[in-house]
Formats: structure tokens, C-alpha cells, sequence
């Protein structure tokens, strides 16, 4: 018999397959959301589960966890900072956009991902053993980082080596559902697969790459380095220079992770010998190639040499600088959730702004109605926000990642990988969101999720140690 449980749980699964597509036209009054296959599904699925909860009279949710107690608070002090900003609240007005609307609306995007995919992350999960709903997710983002590789390494084709014959093929993709070919052929040269744009694909490299590092330490095979290595191939042609950063972070943490397990300690040093002879034997054979390779990787990486040449450091650093000097005028309660564009319009640096295209028919266009990007979480914060609901905020990362930590250390061998897959993924977003400032990362909600059910699991078996010893 199928049970309203069966039900939001496929499409859970379904939504996962689904994250990285979002070059498609969606629901306008989704705003954000709108292009996010993985939105629809995620959605109906917290509909049908909030129905199933209602018909057996409980709801599932573990409100005293201090995790979401932490997030429960810093949602409440987003309402509370705006309700004291309230006068100018109300007074602003910005491509034909209310200050009360914008924070409505800001809301709204919080509470779909913070509450809504929370509440259906927790309930698919809480029936499942903590390895058996891993193994489960890690099977459909497989599959997905399958198709999402197989349209990429086309692209790649196409794009990198003039072979124009895969057009065809790669056309043929706009059959299957929620695809929309396109290819990256401008001024920026890169690839974004079934994504919608290059940094859209390093984004959601980032949330798969440690689902894929898990491999290495469940199989035995040649195999269980491919997915991992897949995903570096991808990062490299995809020229997302923040993916490049933050997988080279989740990578190095892997290296810190092997090394204090004595399982895999004498390898993983072995390995990075290799490597490293293997590196200085390439330079020597090939030293201007790969200087030159390397050269334009940090060549693009230099953010401050860069400033004034490329177009999109101008308006992130310019954005940044901007919250700043919003947070320095309102250091405590911020402007209110949602209101810093509202503010920061006034504090643009004329260096951010000069011979700026993205400014002139994008930020500061009356006529276009997207709101910009502020581009970094933790600026976004102190400006909106103030110091209370940064620190609120910036507690419950570190805690998720302390608490990660904490359970990898106390984990047996065999279920260790999941908080190896925890940890690199905190870390990944935590530095992520100096370049992105929504909270529409799926990733980061899913492993919030699984962090509790495995802070839950631990308690219980301590508890139940206790009980038996005495």
C-alpha cells in the first residue's frame, strides 16, 4: 500500500536528482526559486508531508536541538531588526519595490529553505538508520552528477576543442525534462552544464564533490577515485573560480582527514609523494605550459590586480565595501532582513562603479526589477541584521561544523565517511558564502538535517550505554 510517507519521500528523491537543474523557465511568482527544478519537487513534497503530519495529529521536528534552536532564533531576530527599522522600513522604495514587500518576500525565500526543506529533509530521514539514507542519497546524487558529467564533458567537447559534430547531441538534451542547452561562447569561456550559468555550476560542484570524496573510503576498486577526480575535471573547465577555492579547500581538508586516520594515514603520505615527485618531473618536461596554465589560474584568482580590468570583482568588492559601511552606521540591529540594497545604494565606491555595465543596466536600473546581489552572506548580515544576527548565524555554521568534528571523532570506522561527508560539505558552504549571499543551498539544509539525526543517534546510544552500565 502507498502511505503519504512513500510519497513525499520519492519526491525528496527526485528533488535531489534534480539540484543541479536550473536553466529552465519556471513559476514568476517563485522569484528566486522559480528556475529550481529541485524547488517543485521539494516543495510538493513538504505539502504532502505537512498533510501526512496533520492526518496523524504529530509533527516531527527536533525543535530542542540547539542547532535548530540557533536557527529558530536567528529568524526571529530577522523579523525583531526589522520591526525596530520599521520607519525606514516603510519609507523605502526601489525598482518599484517597497521596503515591507522586499522583506516579505526575503522571508519567504529563508523560510522556504530554512523550514519548509528542513521539515521534509528531517521527516524522509528520521525512519532511516543514519547509514542507510546516506548510502541511499549518495546513490541518487550519483546518478545525477552522472548526467550532469556526461552533458559536461559534450560541452567540453564543443566549447574547448572545436567539435562542433556533438551540437546534435548535445540538443538532444533538450528532451529530457527541465534542460536547456546553451553554451558559454562569450567574453568568459566555460562550461555550466544543465546549470544556468558557470558559477551556478561550480556552486553545486561544491555541494557533490564530498559526496563523491565519500567513495574513497566505501569502495576498494580504481572506481572509487573517479567520481572525485570527475569533479575536478569539470571544476577546471568550468573556469568558476570560486569552486576552484573551495574544492581545493574541501580537498585539502580530505588530505588533513586521511592523515589523522590510521587507516589510511601510510597511503594518503605515500600518495602525496607520488604527487608531488609526479608535479616536479611534469614542470621540468613542460616548465612554460604549465607555467602559463598556472599563471592564468592565479592570474584570475588576483581579485585586487584584477579590480579595475574585470567587470564582476568591480561590483562584488564595490557591493561588499557598500554593506560595510551600512553595518558601520548600523552596527547593532542593522537596516532590517531584506533592506540593504535599500541603504547600500548610497555607499557604491566610484571605483566600483566607473566603466561599470552591471551597474548602469543592472543594480542601479530602474527598469530592471531584479534587486542585486550583494554577494557575500556575512556582509549581507551585518548590513541587514546588525552584529546580533550575524553572530546568530555564523554560531550555527561553527557549531555544525564543530559538532561534524566532533562526531567523526567519536564515529567507528565503518560509518566515519558520513562525517567526513558532513564535515567537507560544512566547510565548503561556510567558505562559499563569502562569494554568495542566498540561503538557497540545498546542500547546506540536507546536511543540517542528517547533522541532528546524527547528533540524535549518538545520545541515544550514550543514553542507552548509561543504562545498561548501571
Amino acid at each position: 500500500m502507498i502511505t503519504l510517507k512513500h510519497i513525499y519521500t520519492f519526491l525528496f528523491l527526485v528533488g535531489l536528482f534534480f539540484i543541479p537543474f536550473n536553466e529552465f523557465e519556471g513559476l514568476s511568482f517563485l522569484g528566486e526559486y522559480q528556475s529550481e527544478a529541485a524547488t517543485y519537487f521539494f516543495l510538493s513534497g513538504f505539502l504532502v508531508c505537512l498533510a501526512d503530519s496533520f492526518l496523524k495529529k504529530r509533527i516531527n521536528f527536533p525543535i530542542k536541538n540547539p542547532l535548530i534552536l540557533l536557527l529558530s532564533a536567528f529568524i526571529i531576530w530577522t523579523f525583531l531588526s526589522t520591526l525596530i527599522n520599521y520607519p525606514t522600513v516603510s519609507e523605502s522604495f526601489f525598482k518599484a519595490t517597497s521596503g515591507v514587500s522586499r522583506y516579505i518576500r526575503q522571508t519567504i525565500s529563508l523560510l522556504i529553505s530554512a523550514v519548509c526543506f528542513t521539515f521534509l529533509f528531517w521527516n524522509v530521514i528520521k525512519d532511516y538508520s543514519l547509514q542507510d539514507i546516506v548510502l541511499k542519497i549518495r546513490k541518487v546524487l550519483l546518478y545525477s552528477f552522472i548526467f550532469v558529467a556526461v552533458y559536461g564533458f559534450i560541452e567540453i567537447g564543443i566549447v574547448y576543442f572545436g567539435m562542433g559534430f556533438l551540437k546534435p547531441v548535445l540538443d538532444a538534451f533538450e528532451y529530457f525534462p527541465f534542460v536547456t542547452t546553451d553554451l558559454n561562447t562569450g567574453e568568459r569561456i566555460g562550461i555550466s552544464s544543465v546549470t544556468f550559468e558557470i558559477p551556478a555550476l561550480g556552486n553545486y560542484l561544491i555541494f557533490v564533490t564530498p559526496w563523491l570524496v565519500s567513495y574513497i573510503f566505501t569502495h576498494k576498486s580504481l572506481f572509487r577515485f573517479i567520481p572525485l577526480l570527475v569533479s575536478v575535471i569539470l571544476m577546471l573547465f568550468s573556469d568558476a573560480r570560486a569552486a576552484f577555492v573551495v574544492i581545493l579547500l574541501q580537498l585539502i581538508c580530505l588530505i588533513v582527514i586521511l592523515l589523522l586516520d590510521e587507516r589510511y594515514r601510510k597511503n594518503t603520505l605515500t600518495s602525496v609523494k607520488v604527487f608531488g615527485i609526479l608535479t616536479v618531473l611534469a614542470i621540468a618536461l613542460n616548465t612554460e605550459t604549465i607555467y602559463k596554465s598556472v599563471n592564468e589560474k592565479l592570474d584570475k584568482l588576483n581579485f585586487s590586480k584584477n579590480l579595475t580590468k574585470n567587470v564582476s570583482n568591480q561590483s562584488r568588492f564595490g557591493m561588499q565595501y557598500a554593506a560595510l559601511k551600512v553595518f558601520s552606521e548600523n552596527p547593532i540591529c542593522g537596516v532590517g532582513f531584506g533592506q540593504g540594497t535599500y541603504h547600500m545604494m548610497h555607499h557604491y565606491p566610484y571605483w566600483s562603479t566607473a566603466n561599470n555595465w552591471e551597474f548602469q543596466y543592472m543594480y542601479k536600473n530602474q527598469q530592471e526589477k531584479a534587486f542585486p546581489p550583494q554577494y557575500n552572506m556575512y556582509t549581507r548580515l551585518l548590513a541587514e541584521v546588525g552584529i546580533v544576527g550575524f553572530l546568530l548565524f555564523v554560531s550555527l555554521v561553527i557549531l555544525s561544523i564543530t559538532f561534524s568534528f566532533s562526531c567523526w571523532k567519536k564515529s567507528n570506522p565503518e560509518t566515519r565517511y558520513i562525517y567526513v561527508v558532513l564535515l567537507i560539505s560544512l566547510i565548503g558552504f561556510s567558505v562559499n558564502w563569502l562569494q554568495s549571499d542566498f540561503f538557497r543551498h540545498y546542500g547546506f539544509w540536507l546536511v543540517l538535517a542528517l547533522l541532528i539525526k546524527a547528533l540524535l543517534d549518538l545520545t541515544s546510544k550514550k543514553d542507552l550505554t548509561s543504562k545498561v552500565n548501571s
